[in-house]
Protein backbone atom coordinates (compact mmCIF):
# COMPACT_ATOMS: atom_id res chain seq x y z
CA UNK A 1 0.00 0.00 0.00
CA UNK A 2 1.31 3.56 -0.94
CA UNK A 3 1.96 6.01 1.35
CA UNK A 4 1.05 10.04 1.03
CA UNK A 5 4.52 10.76 0.53
CA UNK A 6 5.69 8.10 -2.04
CA UNK A 7 2.49 8.98 -3.95
CA UNK A 8 3.50 12.92 -3.90
CA UNK A 9 7.28 11.59 -5.10
CA UNK A 10 5.51 9.62 -7.76
CA UNK A 11 3.65 12.81 -9.02
CA UNK A 12 6.64 15.60 -10.32
CA UNK A 13 5.75 19.23 -8.17
CA UNK A 14 5.74 21.17 -11.33
CA UNK A 15 2.31 19.33 -11.84
CA UNK A 16 0.96 20.39 -8.47
CA UNK A 17 1.66 24.05 -9.46
CA UNK A 18 -0.04 23.87 -12.74
CA UNK A 19 -3.41 22.34 -11.63
CA UNK A 20 -2.94 24.46 -8.54
CA UNK A 21 -2.36 27.94 -10.88
CA UNK A 22 -5.52 26.87 -13.30
CA UNK A 23 -8.03 26.47 -10.07
CA UNK A 24 -6.77 30.10 -8.87
CA UNK A 25 -7.10 31.16 -12.54
CA UNK A 26 -10.90 29.50 -12.53
CA UNK A 27 -11.19 30.98 -9.10
CA UNK A 28 -9.99 34.95 -9.87
CA UNK A 29 -12.70 34.78 -13.01
CA UNK A 30 -15.09 33.34 -10.97
CA UNK A 31 -14.90 36.70 -8.69
CA UNK A 32 -14.20 39.06 -11.66
CA UNK A 33 -16.77 37.62 -14.06
CA UNK A 34 -20.02 36.81 -11.67
CA UNK A 35 -22.47 38.93 -10.42
CA UNK A 36 -23.92 36.13 -8.10
CA UNK A 37 -22.77 36.47 -4.65
CA UNK A 38 -23.27 32.65 -3.65
CA UNK A 39 -20.68 32.16 -6.85
CA UNK A 40 -18.19 34.75 -5.88
CA UNK A 41 -18.27 32.53 -2.46
CA UNK A 42 -17.77 29.62 -4.15
CA UNK A 43 -14.90 31.32 -6.47
CA UNK A 44 -13.15 32.82 -3.18
CA UNK A 45 -13.52 28.96 -1.75
CA UNK A 46 -11.66 27.48 -5.06
CA UNK A 47 -8.96 30.46 -4.71
CA UNK A 48 -8.32 28.93 -0.83
CA UNK A 49 -8.52 25.29 -2.18
CA UNK A 50 -5.68 25.98 -4.84
CA UNK A 51 -3.88 27.60 -2.05
CA UNK A 52 -4.18 24.63 0.28
CA UNK A 53 -2.93 22.04 -2.65
CA UNK A 54 -0.10 24.00 -3.05
CA UNK A 55 0.90 24.00 0.34
CA UNK A 56 0.40 20.20 0.98
CA UNK A 57 1.93 19.41 -1.79
CA UNK A 58 5.17 21.73 -0.88
CA UNK A 59 4.75 20.27 2.41
CA UNK A 60 5.16 16.83 1.32
CA UNK A 61 7.95 17.79 -1.30
CA UNK A 62 10.24 19.18 1.49
CA UNK A 63 8.95 16.69 4.21
CA UNK A 64 8.01 19.57 6.50
CA UNK A 65 4.69 19.82 7.96
CA UNK A 66 4.87 23.69 8.80
CA UNK A 67 2.49 23.97 5.23
CA UNK A 68 -0.09 21.35 6.65
CA UNK A 69 -0.76 23.34 9.56
CA UNK A 70 -1.51 26.49 7.56
CA UNK A 71 -3.63 24.48 5.58
CA UNK A 72 -5.32 23.67 8.87
CA UNK A 73 -5.80 27.36 9.52
CA UNK A 74 -6.85 28.36 6.50
CA UNK A 75 -9.85 25.87 6.38
CA UNK A 76 -10.70 27.15 9.62
CA UNK A 77 -10.97 31.02 8.40
CA UNK A 78 -12.29 29.60 5.59
CA UNK A 79 -15.30 27.99 7.42
CA UNK A 80 -16.22 31.08 9.55
CA UNK A 81 -15.48 32.96 6.44
CA UNK A 82 -18.20 31.12 4.46
CA UNK A 83 -20.87 30.88 7.93
CA UNK A 84 -20.48 34.65 8.31
CA UNK A 85 -20.76 35.36 4.47
CA UNK A 86 -23.94 33.06 4.04
CA UNK A 87 -25.94 34.40 7.42
CA UNK A 88 -25.28 37.74 5.77
CA UNK A 89 -26.42 37.03 2.15
CA UNK A 90 -29.44 35.06 3.81
CA UNK A 91 -30.39 38.75 5.71
CA UNK A 92 -30.00 40.24 2.69
CA UNK A 93 -31.85 38.10 0.65
CA UNK A 94 -34.94 38.56 3.20
CA UNK A 95 -34.84 41.73 2.71
CA UNK A 96 -34.01 42.80 -0.68
CA UNK A 97 -34.80 39.36 -2.58
CA UNK A 98 -31.88 39.49 -5.10
CA UNK A 99 -28.12 38.26 -4.35
CA UNK A 100 -26.85 40.01 -7.61
CA UNK A 101 -24.10 42.08 -6.86
CA UNK A 102 -25.48 45.15 -8.82
CA UNK A 103 -28.71 45.25 -7.05
CA UNK A 104 -26.96 45.02 -3.40
CA UNK A 105 -24.94 48.21 -4.62
CA UNK A 106 -27.29 50.69 -4.32
CA UNK A 107 -28.17 49.52 -0.47
CA UNK A 108 -26.98 52.63 1.12
CA UNK A 109 -27.52 53.31 5.09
Amino acid sequence: MATLLSIFSVVPIQHYIFISAVLFSVGVLGVLLRRNAIIIFMSIELMLNSVNLLLVAFSSYHNDASGQVFVFFIMAVAAAEVAVGLAILVTIYRNVHTVDIDELKNLKW
